[in-house]
């Protein structure tokens, strides 16, 4: 870890026996995987027991004394171009469910220390959909804040519809039945239309497309389900969707640990993600995943599903990538402690270079410095 707040140079590492990047500063430290740069590993400074909130499959997989190594798409990790299922044309190709970036080995562009900050930047071509895929990671000194920018490039000389979602997925020990709950900046939502009453082992809870208020969703057998809640006796597979509030100029999504007091939490631009997917898988293993997944689109579905849909609520599903040309994305994620008794997020504000964050019931708030913002 740094000295005296100051953020070192990022460093080569690994993470479940393959290549990373490790960035930090005084207050957390960060690995992100050469292969998908994906964020892998996120801990606090001085916490005993280095609880990382990112969802690990292949650690539980060995938890439950299966043999697992390195497997794409773990912890955060983004989905372009595609998010969800792929054609039969598409699988034939090579397409892969989740698009091409998480599957990609990255090129470091540089690792360096500018400005007060740890920085690293990555890149890919993805050689089936011809798009090249930039990530730039960054950690201030002293700051609970990482800011991620992304420069998606199309090689083609079309415009063409873009399905990008950032997965964003915490997991267990941090994502604890009864403890961890969810927020987001949004109320309109919807659950996800389904026939079949299993996913695997897990037993859908949720009644089939309908919408709902966030967080009171139908449940089958006529209750009410509180999303935010983390079930008591998991054997659920969920996924809902929820438009980020249109007024707002900023979407954030957030999870809190009740009993151990840590919240990470994501901020972005509505106009770059207007939805917030949840996919939720808590078998009864109590090995738990939960998808905070901001995106282009409401669901995880295929494109030609996606482009051909009637818009949800009226917003859009999908983003436009000129021929020749680029489009950007920026978000920012915190990791921070809570203080006692806070146990909720009724809001963020992102304002002169800090993040306010609330518990209004609780009369909570923390501020965060947020020095590079959005």
């Amino acid at each position: 870890m740094a000295l005296f707040g100051e953020a070192p140079v990022p460093t080569l590492g690994s993470y479940e026996r393959a290549g990373a990047v490790v960035l930090a500063n005084d207050k957390l430290e960060l690995t992100v995987t050469i292969h998908g740069a994906s964020l892998a590993r996120l801990v606090l400074e001085g916490d005993p027991e280095a609880v990382n909130p990112f969802w690990e499959p292949s650690r539980m997989t060995r938890e439950l004394g299966g043999q697992a190594g390195f497997r794409s798409g773990t912890g955060h990790f983004v989905c372009v171009d595609g998010f969800g299922m792929v054609s039969d044309e598409e699988r034939a190709a090579g397409l892969m469910m989740h698009g091409e970036a998480h599957t990609r080995p990255y090129d470091i562009r540089r690792m360096s220390r500018e400005g007060g900050a740890a920085v690293v930047t990555m890149e890919a071509t993805l050689p089936i959909v011809q798009e090249r895929l930039t990530r730039t990671m960054r950690v201030v000194d002293g700051e609970n804040v990482i800011y991620v920018d992304s420069r998606l490039e199309n090689l083609m000389g079309f415009d063409r519809p873009v399905n990008w979602a950032e997965h964003a997925t915490v997991g267990s020990p941090f994502l604890a039945s009864g403890e961890t709950v969810v927020d987001v900046s949004g109320t309109r939502s919807m659950t996800r239309t389904w026939t079949e009453p299993k996913r695997g082992t897990e037993d859908r809870r949720l009644a089939s497309g309908k919408e709902f208020t966030w967080p009171t969703a139908p449940g089958l057998n006529g209750q009410p389900v509180d999303m935010r809640e983390t079930p008591r006796s998991p054997h659920f597979v969920d996924h809902l969707t929820t438009l980020v509030d249109p007024g707002r100029k900023y979407g954030w999504v957030t999870a809190l640990n009740k009993a151990k007091h840590l919240l990470i939490g994501y901020v972005f631009l509505r106009e770059e993600f207007p939805w917030v997917q949840h996919w939720d898988s808590f078998p009864a293993t109590s090995k738990l995943a939960r998808g905070l997944e901001f995106s282009t689109q409401p669901f995880d579905v295929p494109r030609r599903e996606v482009i051909g849909a009637t818009p949800l609520f009226g917003a859009p599903m999908y983003r436009w990538l000129p021929a020749k040309s680029y489009i950007q994305a920026r978000f920012l994620v915190f990791y921070t402690r809570v203080p006692e008794g806070m146990t909720r997020v009724d809001d963020i504000k992102l304002e002169n270079r800090k993040l306010t964050i609330e518990d209004r019931a609780a009369d909570k708030k923390i501020v965060l410095r947020a020095s590079l913002g959005l």
